[in-house]
């Protein structure tokens, strides 16, 4: 049984470092993918409470943003011909911007979004380097253990 658990935590560990090195190595395909999206769900943004449209509406009241690259990413939607604005693009609380350029924030959300990932990536390193090392800790041991259990089976006798 010890040997089956030392396997099964090689094999978790194996998954990690393999989604590790894909992570590091598709992270511009990553980040593109990121922008295409958060385009998409400004482009397809409504007030009526979609999930695309609720998330858009945190990450910008969030960061104190507005739009993909900055605020005229907005002048391109549907919902800017019909409504202006979202409110979630406000610089202060209760504005209703409707056309105001000067009443939203003008950074956009994505190169602040790609900032806090970069900034907290030494984090997420750290951690997983930790878990991994008590990972390889315990098949190590594992193994130690089953090999004591099976060499000493037969002085019991």
């Amino acid at each position: 049984m010890l040997k089956l658990y030392a396997m099964f935590l090689t094999l978790i560990f194996l998954v990690e470092l393999v989604a590790a090195i894909v992570g590091f190595v598709f992270r511009h395909e990553i980040k593109n993918s990121f922008k295409s999206n958060y385009e998409r769900a400004l482009k397809y943004y409504n007030s009526t409470g979609d999930y695309r449209s609720e998330a858009v509406d945190k990450i910008q009241s969030t960061l104190h943003c507005c739009g993909v690259t900055d605020y005229r990413d907005w002048k391109d939607t549907n919902y800017y011909s019909e409504a202006g604005f979202p409110k979630s693009c406000c610089k202060v609380e209760d504005c209703s911007p409707q056309r105001d350029a000067n009443k939203v924030n003008n950074e956009g959300c994505f190169i602040k979004v790609m900032t806090i990932i970069e900034s907290e990536m030494g984090v997420v390193a750290g951690i997983s380097f930790g878990v991994a090392c008590f990972q390889l800790i315990g098949i190590f041991l594992a193994y130690c253990l089953s090999r004591a259990i099976t060499n000493n089976q037969y002085e019991i006798v």
